[in-house]
């Protein structure tokens, strides 16, 4: 790394222009955001002290760099199990052994898991075939000789690891919050399911789905339900008024509520209270969801 290669002072970010005012009252330190974690593998501590140096006044997205080092491949395997969120690694390939950085890389993702940190490989002796090699067979995110990877370069490479770190990691957290909304619902159908009937029916009126409290209100096997009309289980004549109500309500996307009336299998009447909705789903676009009232004799 040619450390003459340019004054750093070009790397400080604008937000950090009144950095040296803000020589901070506590409350300021305080509310200061974290920094980034970029940790530093290489057996030469020469390269620890010039790689901090060339990045001490880089700054992205208002957060500043904070630097962990490690000497062996051990040792950094051993810093990223305890510190989870380092969002970068400047890794040497080789140290104890001619291939020990690329044994961390292959553990990073294989071993810890761990898709989020972004690699840089750094290498004093590469070759072109083993070059291509090592970025088509692990999975890193970049490769630089040192000799090549001047002030700038590695301010460059530095900025665009931590913007792709941070866009996955803002991937992550909203992935695991829709994962979040999708358990509750499920957990919320869940509870529904135990003690409501639900079917889902085409725009034709015949049956998709039924769950299992709809199957045993009403005698059926789900087989004889699913492709049925719904006039199967209301003995005619049918209520035109409130079937009209029920599907311009639907074909408006609003929701109906009302109280029906119902057959079981056995002719035994079941009212309930009923509420039809509208869901994305082409082949089976309503649904029904009712509790029952009461049980009466179907008249003679």
């Amino acid at each position: 790394m040619n450390q003459n290669d340019d004054d750093t002072d070009w790397m400080i970010d604008d937000g950090d222009a009144g950095a040296d005012e803000a020589h901070a009252g506590s409350k300021e330190a305080a509310a200061a955001p974290l920094p980034w974690k970029v940790l530093i593998v290489d057996d030469d501590v020469d390269v620890h002290v010039v790689t901090k140096f060339s990045l001490s006044n880089a700054c992205f997205r208002g957060r500043r760099l904070s630097f962990l080092h490690a000497y062996s491949g051990e040792e950094a395997l051993t810093t990223l199990r305890n510190t989870p969120d380092i969002a970068l690694v400047l890794l040497d390939v080789i140290m104890e052994t001619s291939d020990a950085g690329l044994n961390v890389a292959r553990q990073i993702r294989d071993s810890l898991h761990n898709s989020l940190v972004r690699i840089v490989l750094r290498t004093g002796q590469p070759g072109q075939a083993l070059e291509h090699s090592i970025i088509l067979d692990y999975d890193i995110n970049d490769f630089w000789c040192k000799t090549d990877l001047t002030t700038r370069k590695l301010f460059t490479t530095v900025i665009s690891s931590l913007r792709a770190y941070a866009a996955l990691q803002e991937a992550q957290q909203h992935a695991s919050a829709l994962q979040a909304e999708l358990n509750h619902a499920k957990r919320l159908l869940g509870a529904v399911d135990q003690h409501a009937v639900i079917a889902a029916f085409d725009a034709r009126g015949r049956i998709a789905t039924v769950n299992d409290k709809f199957c045993a209100k009403f005698q059926f096997a789900r087989h004889e339900l699913v492709g049925a009309d719904l006039r199967l289980l209301h003995t005619p004549p049918y209520p035109p008024d409130q079937l009209a109500d029920a599907l311009s309500a639907l074909r408006a996307g609003e929701t109906w509520t009302d109280v029906v009336t119902a057959w079981r299998r056995d002719g035994q009447e079941l009212r309930l209270r009923v509420t039809a909705s509208v869901v994305d789903d082409p082949a089976a676009p309503y649904v029904v969801v009712g509790s029952v009232m009461q049980p009466l004799k179907k008249p003679l």
